[in-house]
């Protein structure tokens, strides 16, 4: 039987390495109640900084266009927008080798894939790190409508899913230029976000959700703004409650986020998506009432939730129920090689592209590039076929290339990344290994290695 300890790093973090972690659940939980301990030390632009390089790339290229000024200022700001997506790229994996609290990394991931929101085009992705920074991460431990709201109120939500120029068709702004109505933030909230496909909800709830949500706006220097008039007027009804009756108040919208993280399908919904994540595809169905229950009973407070999945008995099964996702395997293969935060950090640009950020492209799962608001497959079927598979063996080649120095015995590093995990055949292929590059990539492509 495989060891609590490595069950606790492999399917609840990114992998084992050289350095101790987790030995069980009382372990996990106790450095994740120390706090974000390493989320600082990381050069990333706030959205202030953000509209400030967005203005000033858009203010270049239209001096460009009308000749006043040389295309190579335009291009330098062009760079500068795609390198502060590319900090925020560095940082999330440099926390993940650096940190003792390897679950909260996963957490972060696992919300910004529920709350997902793709840079729409170049300027976009200047404000994607500060989304991550300020949306999601901070609320983590805290309580789900906290996160939900600081979502719906982010100026790249907004912008990726066109809800800042939704106009109500009585507003002021409605009827004097024609502004339409959008639904797409408000139905990806009760869809994705909240009560879950199949929740309680009806088309007529989304049109009202939609209307209330008119007036949830961007300024180009300030960020978030609330425009009254651009608020639908009166009262909207969603899931049988009543909002609204001033225009222009926030706090109605404010309310119903709150109504809409505490309503029993949100708890399962959440539920489900939290253990078929961590755990399986096919999700234990006591788990997942377990911890719904644990949600409803702490009113979407996310640290008892967190208890209850992680205390259930289901929770510790066999391992190999979940296949790593490309961010997931690079990341533990990084892990692995001992790689360190100041080495991602360090990294040229060129080498950080070559070696990371394309790879991961051709694999399927660019950083922060999702196809939809519904974020990256669960599925195993959707990451294990025969051309992802030749792929990652390709990619565990070139990393063992440029790695295998740091091994000092191919069946070391073995014992190192996967522990008890390892089977007897691939302790034999390890150990008949030639060279430490080749029993390097022998680990890397194991189904052990890839699967959690």
């Amino acid at each position: 039987m495989v060891r609590q300890a490595t069950i606790a790093e492999i399917r609840f973090g990114y992998g084992l390495g050289p350095q101790p972690g987790a030995t069980d659940a009382e372990d996990i939980l106790a450095r994740f109640a120390r706090g974000d301990q390493v989320k600082n030390g990381y050069d990333l632009p706030n959205l202030r900084d953000a509209l400030t390089r967005i203005r000033d790339y858009r203010a270049l290229d239209k001096q460009v266009k009308s000749g006043e000024v040389d295309p190579e200022m335009r291009r330098e700001a062009r760079r500068d927008l795609e390198r502060t997506f590319a900090r925020g790229f560095r940082a999330a994996f440099a926390r993940i080798m650096d940190t003792e609290d390897v679950f909260r990394e996963r957490l972060v991931a696992f919300w910004a894939d529920h709350f997902t929101a793709v840079p729409k085009n170049l300027v976009m992705r200047g404000a994607a790190p500060a989304y991550l920074e300020e949306a999601i991460r901070p609320h983590v431990g805290a309580r789900f409508a906290d996160m939900l709201k600081a979502v719906v109120t982010h100026p790249f939500m907004l912008s990726y899913l066109d809800q800042a120029a939704s106009a109500g068709p009585n507003s002021r702004a409605g009827q004097r230029r024609g502004a339409g109505l959008n639904e797409n933030l408000a139905r990806e909230v009760l869809e994705l976000h909240t009560l879950g496909v199949g929740g309680a909800y009806t088309q007529a709830d989304v049109r009202q959700l939609s209307e209330l949500m008119t007036g949830l706006s961007i300024d180009p220097r300030k960020g978030f703004v609330y425009r009254p008039q651009m608020a639908e007027p009166g009262t909207e009804t969603v899931l049988g409650k009543r909002y609204g009756g001033q225009t222009g108040r926030l706090d109605n919208v404010m309310a119903v986020m709150e109504d809409l993280a505490v309503h029993p399908d949100t708890a399962n919904h959440l539920a489900r998506k939290l253990v078929a994540h961590f755990v399986a595809d096919d999700p234990d169905p006591d788990l997942v009432a377990h911890v719904a229950a644990a949600y409803r009973a702490s009113d979407g407070a996310l640290g008892p939730v967190y208890e209850a999945l992680l205390e259930h008995p289901a929770s510790w099964g066999p391992l190999g129920q979940k296949v790593k996702p490309p961010i997931d395997f690079m990341a533990s293969s990084l892990k692995a090689f001992g790689a360190t935060g100041r080495d991602i950090m360090k990294m040229p640009e060129r080498d950080l592209r070559t070696a990371i950020a394309r790879p991961l492209r051709v694999m399927g799962q660019p950083f922060m590039g999702a196809r939809g608001p519904d974020g990256w497959p669960e599925a195993a079927d959707h990451w294990i076929t025969p051309q992802g598979l030749a792929l990652r063996i390709a990619w565990a080649k070139g990393a063992a290339d440029r790695l295998a120095t740091r091994i000092e015995d191919p069946r070391r590093f073995l014992e190192d990344t996967l522990a008890d995990a390892a089977g007897q055949r691939l302790k034999f292929a390890v150990g008949a290994a030639e060279t430490k590059a080749e029993g390097a990539v022998l680990v890397l492509a194991s189904a052990e290695f890839n699967r959690r």
